[in-house]
C-alpha cells in the first residue's frame, strides 16, 4: 500500500498580493500527479482579503484542507503543518512554487522507500525576483557552509521532523538550512533524486533582508558548530561572508560523512571557500 505524502503550503493575502494565478497552477499540477495518495494542506495567516473563500473554493472541491489563523511566519506555518500532517512524507512548498514533473511524488516515493531514506533532495529551477531563471544543483558536501539545495526540492520523513523537533521558529528566514544541517550532523540518511521536478520562486524576502540571512547564518552555525570548535565574531563572519572555516572545526564535521568521503568532503569545502572570494573580489 502507497504511503501518504503530505504537501504542505503557507498562505497570506494572495488576492491582493497578485498570486492566485501561481497559486492555481500550483493545485493545478499537483491535481495531475500521477501518486495516488496526496495531502495537500493550507496554513493560511489569516488572510483578510478574500483568500480564505479561494481556498474554501477549492477545499469544496476536494484539492486540499486549510486552516486560517495568526501564525508566526513561514516556518511557523510548516510546523502547524507537520502537526497536522498525515502523510508518512512531507514536502513544503510556497504558493508560487510548482511540481513540473506530474510523476514527481510517484518517482520520489519510490525512491525513498526502495532506499529506507529520511530525507530526499534534487536539483531545483529558482526563478529569480530579478527575471532569469537558474538550475539550483544540490551540493550535499558544502551542507555546514551554505544551504546545499533548495527547500522546494526536498521531502522529509515526517518521524524525522517529530523527533528532531520540527522547525526552529527562531529563524525567520534560514530556519530550512538549520534543520538541514542538524539532519546531517544525526547521521540521518538523505538520497539525491537524480532529475529536477521543483520549480520555485526565490523569496523577496530573503534576498532583499542580506543583513537578516547573514546574522541568522551566523546564530545558526554558532548553535550547531560550538560544541565541536570554539567561535568568536570574528571566525563566524569568515564563515559567513566566505565560507572559511576553521580546519579543526572542518576535521570534525568531516566525521558526519563516511570516512572514505573525508578527502572529497575537504575538497569541497575548500572549492566553496574559493568561489565565494573570487565572488566578493568581484562585487567590490
Amino acid at each position: 500500500m502507497e504511503p501518504t505524502v503530505t504537501i504542505i503550503t503557507p498562505t497570506h493575502n494572495i488576492v491582493e498580493k497578485e498570486q492566485t494565478d501561481d497559486f492555481n497552477l500550483l493545485i493545478s499540477l499537483i491535481d495531475r500527479q500521477t501518486y495516488p495518495k496526496i495531502e495537500h494542506l493550507i496554513v493560511d495567516n489569516a488572510s483578510t482579503d478574500g483568500t480564505t473563500e479561494l481556498l474554501k473554493n477549492y477545499k469544496n472541491k476536494g484539492y486540499l484542507n486549510f486552516n486560517s489563523e495568526r501564525d508566526n511566519g513561514k516556518f511557523a506555518a510548516f510546523n502547524k503543518g507537520i502537526m497536522r500532517a498525515k502523510g508518512k512524507y512531507i514536502s513544503f512548498v510556497s504558493c508560487d512554487d510548482f511540481y513540473h514533473d506530474i510523476t514527481a511524488i510517484t518517482d520520489v516515493v519510490n525512491l525513498m522507500e526502495a532506499e529506507q531514506a529520511d530525507f530526499c533532495y534534487s536539483s531545483a529551477y529558482c526563478r529569480h525576483p530579478e527575471g532569469f531563471v537558474f538550475a539550483f544543483e544540490p551540493s550535499i558536501y558544502n551542507v555546514f557552509q551554505v544551504m546545499p539545495c533548495a527547500r522546494q526540492g526536498i521531502f522529509f520523513k515526517k518521524s524525522v521532523l517529530e523527533k528532531e523537533g520540527y522547525f526552529d521558529e527562531k529563524f525567520k528566514v534560514m530556519s530550512d538550512f538549520d534543520l538541514i544541517i542538524r539532519l546531517m550532523m544525526k547521521k540521518y540518511k538523505g538520497v539525491q533524486f537524480p532529475g529536477n521536478f521543483t520549480t520555485y520562486k526565490l523569496g523577496e524576502k530573503a534576498y532583499a533582508n542580506q543583513e537578516r540571512c547573514t546574522e541568522e547564518t551566523k546564530l545558526i552555525y554558532l548553535k550547531n558548530y560550538r560544541q565541536l570548535y570554539p567561535l568568536n565574531n570574528e571566525t563566524l563572519d569568515y564563515m559567513v561572508q566566505v565560507s572559511e572555516f576553521p580546519k579543526p572545526l572542518l576535521e570534525k564535521l568531516a566525521q558526519f560523512f563516511p570516512p572514505q568521503d573525508k578527502d572529497y568532503f575537504m575538497e569541497t569545502c575548500e572549492q566553496m571557500r574559493k568561489l565565494r572570494v573570487d565572488a566578493m573580489k568581484q562585487n567590490r
